[in-house]
């Protein structure tokens, strides 16, 4: 019955050996990372540098995680595994076995434990990844290719390639947008203003204001001005367009005072009003605004 146990293990082991060496055969590439966990630094006692050597003579192609890596990989990640190293606490031999993982994170192999007595960390170290490598090395690697990795890089090209025409057709459609955008800006911003026949100018109306040697004078208007809001009032433009007066508002209604000149706006019988003294004789002008 023992012998018979013993067949059985021996034959369940072999299978699998021989699986592990199938599955592993499937995969071109071993992707080694610059720093194990375990460790405080990158390629801590050349670890990581001894862990791609050793792949590259068991006949793997070893990259080095961050490296370029080549055209075929990086279409489909699913040709390379990515390696690590796991550490076995010890009190006096120090343990490392090697775990390779697939493009979806599943374990696909791990090593036998390697250990080491050495004391010094760098012996250590090395030492038991060395021995862990005997089991990969075990297996006579030989990389063959796998229908279904070229079925997936075939696949994740038509995704990228649908992909990049899905973004070209976002960048035009938000190009549209943008030329539609500013084209309404600058309808808005240029105001349209309608050409206005020029009044011509009537003669000066001159009254004398009894018990007074002031003189108003009335004006007629010319033109129409148009008034655009401005802070805390409003800027009056001629058909030019041109600023001809800035007004600011009062606490008086429909009584604005106007911007660098003595005088004042206000609305009186409908019309707007524009006072003010020169040469010591005061002066009114109607003007036809806009609001």
């Amino acid at each position: 019955m023992k012998i018979k146990y013993i067949a059985i293990l021996i034959t369940c082991l072999l299978s699998a050996s021989l699986f592990s060496q199938t599955n592993l055969n499937n995969y071109k590439y071993v992707i080694v990372p610059n720093k194990y966990e375990f460790l405080k630094e990158a390629d801590q006692y050349q670890l990581n540098s001894l862990t791609e050597f050793l792949f590259n003579k068991c006949g793997f192609v070893a990259l080095m995680e961050g490296s370029n890596y080549p055209d075929d990989v990086t279409k489909n990640r699913c040709l390379a595994l990515k390696s690590n190293l796991i550490k076995d606490s010890g009190m006096f031999k120090t343990k490392l076995s090697v775990e390779l993982k697939n493009c979806n994170d599943q374990v696909v192999f791990t090593s036998e434990m390697g250990e080491s007595r050495e004391k010094e960390y760098q012996r250590a170290y090395t030492g038991a990844l060395r021995e862990a490598f005997k089991s990969i090395e075990a297996l006579n690697y030989k990389y063959v290719p796998n229908a279904n990795n070229s079925v997936i890089a075939s696949q994740e090209v038509e995704t990228k390639s649908e992909v990049s025409k899905e973004i070209q057709q976002l960048r035009e459609e938000i190009q549209n947008l943008k030329k539609e955008k500013e084209a309404v800006v600058v309808e808005k911003v240029e105001p349209k203003v309608e050409a206005v026949k020029e009044v011509p100018v009537e003669e000066m109306v001159v009254k004398e204001v009894s018990g007074t040697n002031t003189l108003i004078a009335k004006e007629p208007v010319n033109g129409f001005l148009y008034a655009q809001a401005i802070d805390n009032g409003f800027q009056l433009v001629d058909s030019t367009p041109k600023v001809v007066y800035k007004i600011k508002k009062t606490s008086i209604p429909d009584v604005y005072m106007v911007e660098g000149k003595n005088a004042t706006l206000y609305k009186k019988d409908g019309n707007w009003v524009l006072e003010y003294y020169e040469n010591n004789v005061l002066k009114q002008e109607e003007l036809n605004i806009k609001f």
